[in-house]
C-alpha cells in the first residue's frame, strides 16, 4: 500500500509525487491517459519530421519557479532553449513592438513608436525588480503567504504604495493609456494579459500583463530542448529514481471515502488503490468534487458555490509543419519565439467582447508560436514548426465572421475556423499559406479528450479574474490544499496561485499532506473548520 495516491500526471501531479517521494514517503501516480505529462506533451502527430507541442510551449513561469528550480531536472537532462527575442507584436502597417530580455532592446522598440516610452518601460521594470522577491514568494507559496505577504508590504510602500498598488489593478487599457504614449508598450502589456482570460477593460488585466511582460524580460520565454515532454520526462526520471511509481492508462472513477477521511480510489477498472496517508488530486475542481468525492462527502454550501465557478476561456490550436520561415512583414517577428497577432489594442477588445457575447471572433487574436526558432531540434533546417491558438466562448451564439461556425465542433466547423486563423496570419505574413506542408487541428473537443483537466479547452484551471483568485480560488474561503474531505488535498490549477507550468499547486498540497501528518491536531481542526452540515450552517 503506498502512502499516497496522486490523481493525473500532469505538472502539478508529478511535482507533488517527486515532493512526497523526498520527504520518505511511497507514492504512485495514476494517469488516465496513455502517457504522462498532463498539457505538458509533444508528438509527431503533424509530420513525422517535426516535433510539435500539443498543448502548452513556453515556459516564464517554470524559469520563474523556485519549485521546479529546487528539484534540479536539469541533473535529469532537461534542457531549456530561447529564440533571439522573447516576443513581438506586429501591426499590419509593419510596425512591430519587441520583447526582448535584453532591457535596451525592449526600451529601444518601444521608444520608436514614441519619446519617452522606453523610459516608461524601464520605469516598469524597475518596479519588478523593487517587487519580485516578494510577489514571486508569495506567487508560489500557500494561500495566506504571511511571510511573502509582509515583505512585499514592506517593498509596496517604498515602490508607491498605494499608488502602485492603484495601478496593478488597472484594465490593461488604462494602465497602457497611463504609462505610454504610443502604441508599443501598450502592446506588450495588452497581448500578454490574454495569455489569460483577461481583456484590455478587464480589472486586474494590468497587473497580469505586467507581471507576464516582466517575466518574458527576465526569464523569457523558455522552451524545453526536444519537445515540452522533455520536461515530464524530466519529472518522472526523478521520481522513478526516488522508488516512485507512474501508472498509465488509470482512469480514476471515485476517491474512496471511510469515516470522513479519503482512504484511496477506485478505478474505471475497478481496481481498489489504497493509500495509508493521502490522496493528491490534480483534477479540475468540479470534476474532483462532483464526479470523484460526491455531494454526500462535501458541505452544501461548497456544492451550491460550485454553480458558480467560472471556466476559463474555450481554446482552439492549430499545429503547423511549414517548408520555410515564416514571411513576417515586420523583420522583428522573424526573430520573436512567441509572436502576438492582433492590430492594435482595439482589436483586442473587439476580440474580448466578441467573446463575451458568446460569439465567435472574425479576427482572433492569436498566440503563434515559432518553435525551430525556439529550439532548432524541432525540425529540419530551413523549415519551422509552428502552432497558433487562439480563445473562444465556450456556449457560442452566433459567429462574428458569418461563416456558420455553429461551435460544435465538427469537421465543418472545425475546418472553417482553422482557415479564419491562417486568413489572420496571412495579414501580417502574406504567403503564409503557401508554405504549409500539414496542418493539425485542435479543437475544444479534442483537448478535452486529450487531458480531461481542459473542459472544452480552458486551459488555466479556471478564471484568471479577480473573482476567483487568492481566497476565492477555487471558490471563496478555500485558497489552500486541503478540501472537507481530510486526507485530500487539491493539486491542480484550480488552487491557488493557478494555471501555468509553475508546479506551485502540486507543491502546496504535497507539503499540506506532509503538514497533517505531522501535526494530527491540527489536521482535524480543518475537518472542524470545514465541515458543515446540510443546510450549509457551520457545527457548533
Amino acid at each position: 500500500m503506498p502512502d499516497a495516491v496522486v490523481i493525473g500526471a500532469g505538472p502539478n501531479g508529478l511535482v507533488a509525487a517527486n515532493l512526497l517521494a523526498d520527504a520518505g514517503w511511497s507514492v504512485q501516480v495514476l494517469e488516465e491517459q496513455p502517457e504522462p505529462g498532463g498539457a505538458v506533451r509533444h508528438d509527431r502527430g503533424v509530420h513525422p519530421d517535426f516535433v510539435s507541442d500539443v498543448f502548452s510551449s513556453f515556459y516564464p513561469l517554470a524559469a520563474a519557479s523556485p519549485v521546479l528550480s529546487a528539484l534540479r531536472l536539469e541533473d535529469e537532462g532537461l534542457r531549456w532553449s530561447h529564440a533571439p527575442h522573447v516576443l513581438a507584436h506586429p501591426l499590419t502597417d509593419g510596425r512591430c513592438a519587441v520583447l526582448d530580455r535584453r532591457i535596451d532592446v525592449t526600451a529601444e522598440s518601444a521608444e520608436a513608436f514614441a519619446p519617452g516610452d522606453g523610459a516608461a518601460w524601464r520605469r516598469l521594470f524597475e518596479l519588478w525588480q523593487t517587487l519580485r522577491p516578494g510577489l514571486l514568494s508569495g506567487l508560489f507559496t500557500p494561500f495566506p503567504p504571511v511571510k511573502a505577504s509582509v515583505r512585499l508590504l514592506r517593498t509596496l510602500h517604498t515602490a508607491g504604495g498605494l499608488r502602485t498598488a492603484r495601478s496593478l489593478v488597472l484594465p490593461v487599457r488604462r494602465m497602457g493609456e497611463e504609462e505610454f504614449r504610443g502604441e508599443g508598450g501598450r502592446l506588450l502589456l495588452a497581448g500578454n494579459a490574454l495569455h489569460a482570460d483577461l481583456g484590455p477593460e478587464s480589472a486586474g488585466s494590468g497587473g497580469f500583463g505586467w507581471l507576464m511582460s516582466m517575466l518574458g524580460q527576465t526569464y523569457g520565454f523558455p522552451v524545453p530542448a526536444g519537445g515540452s515532454g522533455a520536461l515530464t520526462d524530466a519529472l518522472v526520471r526523478r521520481l522513478r529514481r526516488r522508488g516512485g511509481e507512474v501508472r498509465c492508462g488509470q482512469r480514476v472513477q471515485r476517491v474512496v471515502v471511510g469515516g470522513g477521511r479519503a482512504v484511496g480510489v477506485r478505478t474505471a477498472a475497478g481496481e481498489m488503490v489504497p493509500a495509508r496517508r493521502a490522496v493528491l488530486a490534480d483534477v479540475a475542481v468540479p470534476a474532483l468534487y462532483r464526479d470523484l468525492v460526491g455531494a454526500e462527502h462535501l458541505p452544501a454550501q461548497l456544492l451550491d458555490d460550485l454553480r458558480r465557478f467560472q471556466w476559463d476561456f474555450a481554446t482552439f490550436k492549430v499545429d503547423w509543419a511549414l517548408d520555410g520561415p515564416v514571411p513576417w512583414r515586420a523583420e522583428q517577428a522573424r526573430r520573436a519565439g512567441t509572436v502576438h497577432l492582433a492590430d492594435g489594442v482595439d482589436e483586442l477588445t473587439r476580440f474580448a467582447a466578441q467573446i463575451a457575447m458568446r460569439q465567435v471572433p472574425d479576427r482572433p487574436f492569436l498566440l503563434f508560436g515559432q518553435m525551430t526558432l525556439a529550439d532548432p531540434s524541432r525540425s529540419p533546417a530551413g523549415t519551422e514548426a509552428a502552432w497558433a491558438y487562439t480563445h473562444l466562448p465556450h456556449d457560442v451564439r452566433a459567429d462574428a465572421g458569418d461563416e456558420g461556425i455553429r461551435g460544435d465542433w465538427g469537421p465543418v466547423d472545425q475546418e472553417r475556423m482553422a482557415d479564419r486563423m491562417e486568413r489572420q496570419v496571412e495579414r501580417f505574413a502574406p504567403g503564409f499559406r503557401s508554405l504549409i506542408r500539414a496542418r493539425r487541428i485542435l479543437a475544444p473537443p479534442t483537448l478535452e479528450a486529450l487531458d480531461a483537466n481542459l473542459p472544452g479547452g480552458a486551459i488555466n484551471g479556471g478564471t484568471t479574474a479577480l473573482h476567483q483568485q487568492l481566497v476565492l480560488r477555487p471558490v471563496p474561503g478555500t485558497g489552500r490544499p486541503e478540501t472537507p474531505v481530510a486526507g485530500l488535498f487539491l493539486a491542480s490549477a484550480g488552487a491557488h496561485p493557478g494555471g501555468g507550468v509553475h508546479g506551485a499547486p502540486g507543491a502546496n498540497a504535497a507539503r499540506a499532506a506532509l503538514r497533517a501528518r505531522r501535526s494530527p491536531g491540527l489536521a482535524g481542526a480543518q475537518r472542524v473548520l470545514t465541515r458543515r452540515d446540510r443546510t450549509g450552517r457551520r457545527p457548533h
